[in-house]
């Protein structure tokens, strides 16, 4: 019985081919741009991230209701009245 393994989403799963693809990207970029464009690559994915927890953050308050989220304006704003006081 032999068991066959399929990459995941159609990406190669071997070291050479990713050998292969690296050759590929600098041949077509150029060494000096791989790592502007990784850098640039990673700033974009963290962009989404942070949209993306907010959107699961709003997503949250809408689920919890307007009861909870107003309690927790009211709440924020005893706290910085609390602390204006305290000045």
């Amino acid at each position: 019985m032999t068991i066959e393994v399929l990459p995941a989403f159609g990406l190669p799963a071997g070291g050479m081919e990713l050998a292969i693809i690296l050759l590929i990207a600098v041949l077509l970029f150029g060494a000096n741009k791989i790592p502007k464009l990784a850098r640039s690559t990673g700033q974009a994915m963290g962009e989404f991230q942070r949209g993306r927890e907010e959107i699961e953050q709003e997503l949250e308050e809408i689920k919890e209701g307007p009861e909870e989220s107003d309690r927790a304006v009211a709440e924020s704003e005893s706290e910085s009245e609390s602390e204006r006081t305290e000045e």
